[in-house]
């Protein structure tokens, strides 16, 4: 579950994201699209927590991630599949197999 409560970042002299409401139940997929500015890249920072929201709450899994102490963010991002426009992906494997590692990934944890 993805939970954003009322969630600003602001950026000096701009709002990447103003008062945003948002909640993905489990289960649900989502597609986020829009222009170039629009805040796409800066919402999901702050779902696995690149970036902390200037105000609101960012909740994932039941979790408050903008309170979780630094030293357990990677443990949070162990629990995420996150596909990058950039050249984050594992080298040497197919598109195909960078999602599939992320899911199976996530899906044993949720067997633990």
């Amino acid at each position: 579950m993805i939970k954003l409560i009322n969630v600003s970042k602001n950026y000096p002299n701009t709002y990447a994201l103003k008062d945003i409401n948002l909640e993905i139940e489990k289960g649900e997929f989502v597609f986020l699209v829009g222009s170039s500015g629009a805040g796409k890249s800066t919402l999901m920072k702050l779902l696995y927590r690149e970036e902390s929201p200037t105000t609101g709450k960012v909740i994932v899994g039941g979790v408050d991630v903008s309170r979780i102490s630094v030293n357990k963010v990677p443990n949070l991002r162990r629990c995420m599949g996150i596909v990058f426009q950039d050249y984050k992906l594992l080298q040497n494997q197919t598109v195909f197999d960078n999602i599939a590692y992320s899911y199976l990934f996530m899906t044993t944890l949720l067997m633990l």
